[in-house]
C-alpha cells in the first residue's frame, strides 16, 4: 500500500478533467509546484470539493504517484471564500495565483512565495489598503524572492517612491502592507515595477488581461 504524505500549501488553478475528476496545480513548502488529481471530487456530495479549489489553503495528504499525485485529503486552513465573494478582489487573486504559478517549480522550496501568496490575498480583504497597492507590492515582491529585480528602478523619482521601492525589498512578508502612498507616489510606483516586469517577466498573463478589463470598465 504506498504511504500518503503531507504538503502545505495552497491551490493555484483546478482545472475539471473527465466526468468527476479534477486536475490540481498545488504550491507547497517543501516540494515547490505539484500538480495532483482529486478523484471524484465533483461528484455531488464529495467531501472533497471544497478543498479542491484555487485560494485554498491548508494541508493536504497526496499518494505520490510517478507523474502526479492524487489527493486523499485536506485539513483547509482558510478558504479565502470572500475573495470569490468580491469580483474585483477575484481577478487581483486569480492573477496573484497565475503569477506565482509562473514562478513556480517543481522540488523547489516555495516557503517565501506561499507566505507572500497568503498574506497579499489576506491584503485583498483589508479596506485600508487599497489593491492598486497590493499588486505592486505583491509582484516586485515575488520578484525579488526569485532574484528578477533592479536594487533601485531608473530615472528621476520621488524621495518616496525611491523608499516604498527599499522598503518593499527589504521588508519581511509580514510586514508588507503596513504603509499607504499618496496617489502621485503610487502612480510612479506602479510604473517602477511594470518596467522591471518588462524587463524580467516574458509571458502575457490571462488574469491580468481580465483584472485589467475590469478596472477599465470600472472607471
Amino acid at each position: 500500500m504506498r504511504e500518503q504524505i503531507s504538503v502545505t500549501g495552497m491551490v493555484l488553478m483546478a482545472a475539471p478533467v473527465g466526468e468527476y475528476d479534477r486536475r490540481l496545480v498545488i504550491l507547497t513548502r517543501g516540494r515547490g509546484k505539484i500538480t495532483a488529481f482529486a478523484r471524484g471530487v465533483r461528484r455531488p456530495g464529495n467531501q472533497l470539493m471544497a478543498a479542491a479549489a484555487p485560494f485554498v489553503f491548508g494541508k493536504f495528504l497526496l499518494y505520490e504517484g510517478r507523474d502526479a499525485y492524487t489527493l486523499a485529503g485536506a485539513e483547509v486552513e482558510n478558504y479565502f471564500r470572500e475573495i470569490a465573494g468580491d469580483m474585483e478582489a477575484a481577478c487581483y487573486g486569480s492573477y496573484f495565483l497565475e503569477l506565482a504559478d509562473y514562478y513556480g517549480r517543481e522540488n523547489i522550496d516555495a516557503t517565501e512565495t506561499l507566505r507572500l501568496l497568503y498574506q497579499s490575498l489576506r491584503a485583498l480583504l483589508k479596506p485600508s489598503v487599497p489593491n492598486r497597492l497590493v499588486k505592486p507590492v505583491y509582484e516586485l515582491k515575488l520578484m525579488e524572492i526569485n532574484g528578477e529585480y533592479r536594487e533601485l528602478p531608473l530615472g528621476r523619482l520621488n524621495d518616496s517612491t525611491l523608499y516604498a521601492w527599499q522598503y518593499v525589498l527589504a521588508a519581511p512578508v509580514e510586514s508588507l502592507y503596513t504603509f499607504t502612498l499618496t496617489d502621485q507616489v503610487l502612480g510612479e510606483f506602479v510604473r517602477c515595477v511594470e518596467q522591471n516586469k518588462e524587463r524580467f517577466i516574458d509571458k502575457t498573463f490571462h488574469s491580468l488581461d481580465i483584472l485589467n478589463a475590469v478596472m477599465d470598465n470600472a472607471t
